[in-house]
């Protein structure tokens, strides 16, 4: 891989990885509501699915849903209501979580990692952006092998850079959030904005 190609993979990894987006946009609210520590299991799932997702596709997965439009719009479908569902848990989740409220299931550390993980499988963001990397810059290319060793870490810190990076700017947020007295009226405001971002997204 030349210098070109790897600058224009800097450049793409940049532009998709710190637009908002579902993974950007539940690293912030998720670090905004419970703070930075209970977000790190999502923030780092992120990285790990997307390498999955990106080795798959690479692999040959990328080609096979392209091929059936049906498999194509299950995943579409998929994404949706997986989206739609967390969009109605975030907007659901309370201001006294703010003061010290245990977590609700849906929030527990581990099972927020295995549904970062999951959700880049429903992300259509993800999948066109694993696609897009596969056809431009590895498949179909001499040396394979060590074009996939090249794109794939470089993509994985991108996603755990710019996770890293709403996570911390939420759990900045969360003081202000928690509003005079903790009263969290800003948080209920905040959370139903995000979840009103997800939707969009």
């Amino acid at each position: 891989m030349n210098w070109q190609e790897f600058t224009a993979l800097l450049a793409l990894a940049t532009a998709m990885s710190f637009t908002p987006g579902p993974n950007t946009t539940l690293s912030t609210a998720l670090a905004a509501n419970h703070g930075l520590r209970h977000a790190l299991p999502f923030v780092f799932s992120v990285p790990v699915g997307w390498a999955l997702l990106l080795l798959l596709c690479a692999f040959g997965l990328g080609a096979l849903v392209l091929a059936i439009p049906a498999l194509a719009n299950g995943i579409k479908l998929l994404g949706v209501t997986y989206l739609l569902w967390l969009a109605w848990m975030l907007a659901r989740t309370r201001p006294a979580q703010v003061s010290g409220t245990p977590l609700t299931p849906h929030w527990r550390p581990m099972r927020l990692f295995w549904q970062g993980v999951a959700l880049q499988f429903v992300n259509i963001k993800a999948w066109m952006l694993a696609l897009a990397i596969v056809s431009g810059w590895v498949a179909g290319r001499p040396q394979f092998i060590e074009r996939l060793a090249v794109v794939l870490p470089v993509m994985v810190v991108y996603a755990l850079a710019s996770n890293l990076t709403y996570a911390v700017a939420g759990s900045v947020l969360r003081a202000w959030l928690a509003g005079p007295c903790g009263t969290g009226v800003r948080l209920v405001w905040f959370n139903r904005t995000m979840a009103m971002g997800i939707v969009a997204l």
